[in-house]
């Protein structure tokens, strides 16, 4: 039941996250506009936001846009149900003090970083810079492999539980700042693992 609220909420965030990627390009200035006559600036800008709402219009009216929108929003739910539905499984196995075979975990990460990947670019949350330092990775790779599952099923638990999450539609910006960097660590953490446990066990 947790886990389909959770997919429910962030196929809302999702959808909310496109659209607000859309406004804000539709509202970008207009590149060489003439800011020395505000006469024919503004002409300048009554036309653009008209040939704006009409593309829009046009766009809306195609029924591959329509589907192209579903088919994204569909990639969304099963990039975010997979990553759950693994984090769950490392977790319940930690729990009951069972050992995780190196192909599930080197299959297990790849995966993950490869839907957070999908997530980055749908739900418009990339980030350029790395999140987790040097320090912190040469750490990460000193520690037993069920204490570095340990540290990326937080940073999942620490994704999925954003009040952007929990309450989709709302836009705080420290809190799309902490998802963003949530979402790189998972990429970055669950890429170090897979690379170490494939060097270790070719």
């Amino acid at each position: 039941m947790e886990m389909a609220r959770m997919n429910t909420n962030v196929l809302r965030w999702g959808v909310f996250m496109i659209s607000l990627g859309c406004s804000l390009a539709f509202s970008a200035p207009v590149e060489g506009q003439n800011v020395g006559d505000p006469a024919k600036a503004q002409m300048q800008e009554m036309d653009r936001r008209e040939l704006q709402l009409n593309s829009l219009g046009e766009a809306n009216s195609r029924p591959n846009d329509a589907k192209r929108a579903q088919a994204l929003m569909d990639q969304v739910g099963e990039d975010f149900q997979r990553i759950l539905t693994l984090h769950n499984e490392m977790v319940r196995s930690i729990s009951a003090n069972r050992s995780l075979s190196y192909k599930f975990i080197s299959d297990a990460t790849g995966e993950i970083k490869k839907r957070a990947a999908h997530l980055q670019s749908s739900l418009r949350l990339q980030k350029s810079e790395p999140t987790t330092d040097d320090q912190a990775m040469a750490k990460l790779k000193l520690m037993a492999m069920n204490d570095q599952l340990i540290v990326l099923c937080k940073r999942i638990e620490s994704f999925v539980k954003n009040p952007m999450i929990d309450k989709p539609g709302t836009i705080d910006p420290q809190q799309l700042e902490d998802a963003r960097k949530d979402l790189q660590s998972i990429l970055e953490i669950s890429a170090t693992i897979k690379k170490q446990v494939d060097k270790e066990n070719p």
